[in-house]
């Protein structure tokens, strides 16, 4: 009978003669035969396919600390004490693996109860490794958690009446094309801050949680008043400009719920300043009556935090300044900002590119001949609409504005959802619950001292390689014009870790002068950066270029595609192969390659052999 050859247990095996003693600890046990593939029912049959696909190649997910406890975090929050085997099958590949040290870091994990960290962390860290899991389109990682997920149609917290599965099956898929945008909320889910837990309770699916998230974000990145850090060497707030992109009835209505969260806040400013109107109105009558022995009253600021996107240029800024420099711009309508822009009275385009840097805006105030800087405003613009009005919005590809936007497209399904669903709360009452609970975590940030946030250094070092990365793989794609938009999700990533680390304030945690990202919300901003590059990306290819032609960069989608499709290791007649399913041509095929080589995004390992770097 023939034995199977396993480099790793070769590698690793000691002579007899200096075989550890019985009692002592054995640095590398033999590795368990590759097991059969079996179909997938359960959590665990899915985690035992990945397991074995792992195996089979001899990869090593997890050679950092942070990596290797965060899989015992996953294993240990799904399996519980069945997870330990697997713990040990994944930590063999490590050249240091010792059996006595995997057993004790596997049972702190369990008895941590893994900090959040959910299974999504094993196959994250198999993608990261080029390992990609077969996923079972009826019953996924989520089997296990489908009473408590939120994007279950079982939910207690979600709509009744749901019947769809949320993977990617061919009778979700969106209308327009074979092959929908990417979503992060299902690699997430498990590792946001409470608060934004409660929001996404409400999702209907992966895409609609998606949307939910960066709509909260967005209009929460407003009313964080005392926070902010350093990008670039400059102090930089939270705030975000987001658009929405989607087919009319393709659920991007659901955004105006997130107006709810930060509407408490808006309201009391229109309080304070009706107040202060009203004492205004009776000075003036005083004033009126004995203007001689009087001094003229001062008519109060304007207190809001909602602007309307078509109010004139100087409205704005003046808004902004009576208010401290923050404001946010919430509109259902992208073309209504577009039309603003275009008008001569609202054209502030310029203002508001500057705005996203905090950069000084000036006016002049014609009622008092008064000139006006605007130091460090702190805008914030949540806007959704069709694709057409992106282009409304932003007529080309070099226009400054598309860098500075986070662009997330929705596929338009066709399903039928039923509208009858009943449920004991409303979603508007939902949300405004959380709004009135938000409000209270902003007044106690009024009265903080400043708070200063930043990353580790770890976390600097993985920050600057993951976006080296990025920005060397999208030039390389999609020329030098796409590389404003990587820079400038590096801010809006940093953005983005900053309040997810202030929204666990909400959870207890003390206000502290500084504030140092936590490990899970810098794993999740970069996680949500991966996959919004991608919806960016999405966008340059349809914008025209400045001189108005079609953009020259309309077919790069296909060779991201056959980029992303191709494995850590392959040769010609698997590349050939993945080009014939995106419809490439041979010819096309063979000079991309080449030209993903002589970009670096290649390696030629051999004779008809390539690698990714």
């Amino acid at each position: 009978m023939k034995k199977e050859f396993n480099p790793i247990i070769w590698k690793n095996k000691k002579p007899e003669s200096s075989q550890s003693s019985e009692g002592s600890e054995q640095l590398i046990r033999p590795i368990s035969p590759i097991r059969p593939i079996r179909p997938i029912k359960t959590l665990e049959d899915e985690i035992e396919q990945l397991v074995c696909s792992i195996e089979s190649s001899y990869t090593d997910i997890a050679p950092d600390y942070a990596s290797w406890r965060d899989l015992g975090f996953a294993l240990a929050d799904a399996l519980g004490e069945s997870g330990r085997s697997y713990f040990h099958r994944l930590s063999r590949f490590y050249p240091g693996y010792s059996e006595k040290e995997a057993d004790k870091q596997f049972t702190a994990c369990l008895k941590s109860k893994g900090s959040g960290i959910t299974i999504n962390t094993l196959f994250h860290l198999a993608k990261q490794s080029g390992i990609k899991p077969v996923r079972n389109t009826v019953s996924t990682y989520h089997e296990k958690r489908k009473s408590n997920s939120p994007f279950s149609p079982n939910s207690p917290h979600g709509e009744t009446g749901e019947t769809e599965e949320f993977e990617e099956t061919e009778s979700s898929q969106c209308s327009e094309s074979s092959d929908p945008m990417p979503t992060f909320s299902q690699d997430i889910y498990g590792l946001l801050p409470s608060f934004l837990t409660q929001i996404i309770n409400k999702a209907k699916n992966y895409e609609d949680a998606d949307l939910l998230i960066l709509g909260s974000l967005t209009v929460i990145s407003a009313c964080l008043p005392n926070i902010s850090g350093y990008y670039a060497e400059r102090e930089v707030f939270p705030n975000l400009f987001t658009f929405i992109s989607a087919q009319a009835s393709a659920g991007k209505g659901r955004l105006t719920l997130c107006r709810h969260l930060v509407k408490p806040i808006h309201d009391n400013l229109k309080k304070h300043y009706a107040i202060e109107m009203e004492e205004y109105r009776h000075l003036q009558n005083e004033y009126s009556q004995d203007k001689k022995n009087r001094e003229p009253p001062q008519e109060p600021p304007i207190k809001t935090l909602l602007i309307p996107a078509n109010s004139s240029a100087t409205s704005v800024y003046q808004v902004l300044n009576d208010n401290g420099g923050v404001g946010l711009i919430f509109e259902t309508e992208g073309d209504t900002l577009a039309n603003t822009f275009k008008s001569d009275y609202g054209n502030f385009s310029d203002g508001f590119r500057k705005a996203f840097h905090h950069e000084m805006i000036s006016y002049t105030r014609r009622k008092d001949r008064e000139f006006v800087e605007l130091t460090k405003p702190r805008l914030s613009a949540l806007l959704s609409g069709t694709p057409k009005q992106i282009l409304a919005l932003i007529p080309d590809a070099e226009n400054g504005l598309f860098s500075r936007f986070i662009f997330y497209n929705m596929n338009l399904r066709l399903e039928w959802r039923d509208v009858f669903s009943e449920s004991p709360v409303s979603l508007d009452d939902y949300f405004i619950d959380l709004g009135q609970r938000y409000f209270q975590f902003y007044q106690t940030l009024q009265q903080a001292q400043p708070i200063r946030f930043s990353l580790s250094t770890t976390q600097q070092e993985q920050f600057n390689d993951f976006f080296g990365k990025v920005q060397q793989e999208y030039s390389a794609m999609f020329g030098m014009d796409i590389v404003a938009s990587v820079r400038r999700l590096g801010l809006i990533t940093f953005r983005l870790a900053m309040i997810l680390t202030s929204l666990r304030l909400m959870d207890g945690q003390p206000v502290a002068d500084v504030i140092v990202c936590n490990d899970t919300d810098f794993r999740t901003s970069l996680i949500m950066a991966e996959v919004l590059i991608r919806h960016a990306a999405n966008v340059f290819s349809k914008l025209p270029a400045a001189n108005g032609t079609t953009s020259s960069v309309g077919n790069t989608i296909a060779r991201q595609k056959f980029y992303d499709q191709l494995p850590s290791e392959f040769n010609r007649q698997t590349y050939l192969t993945i080009a014939t399913s995106l419809g490439i041509p041979i010819k096309t095929a063979e000079k991309q390659i080449a030209r993903l080589c002589e970009k670096g995004l290649l390696k030629h390992l051999a004779q008809g052999k390539y690698g990714k770097p």
